[in-house]
């Protein structure tokens, strides 16, 4: 099976598990799974959050879904709780297309190696 075809098989599953888990059956799309990453990575998943945590939460999941691709590395938690990243390569410029295959790459990735799909 061709790498882009597996890919959009898993990514499939992921949507349509994490949809059933999260939303109801209600397919998720991308920003909803990433900032769902970025709670789980905060750890802090019984609360509300305003709406510039959430974008820092979308933040902190970009920066550990690149970070196996060498864009970010992981520096330190704050007083809060909240993990710190640091840019080490710039991110290449992509068109809107390749972006959206490179974060669904990183989240299959992303939860193949926390074993919730195979």
């Amino acid at each position: 099976m061709a790498r882009d075809e597996k890919l959009k098989e898993r990514w499939e599953s992921l949507v349509q598990k994490l949809s059933s888990q999260f939303a109801e059956g209600e397919d998720l799309d991308l920003d909803a799974i990433i900032y769902l990453i970025g709670v789980q990575e905060l750890g802090q998943v019984h609360r509300r959050f305003k709406k510039d945590e959430k974008l820092d939460l979308m933040h902190i999941a970009i920066c550990r879904l690149l970070e196996p691709y060498g864009y970010y590395e992981f520096e330190y938690y704050d007083d809060d709780g909240w993990p710190h990243y640091k840019m080490k390569e710039q991110l290449p410029n992509l068109k809107a297309g390749e972006q959206s295959i490179l974060m669904k790459e990183a989240i299959v990735q992303y939860f193949l190696v926390s074993k919730y799909i195979q």
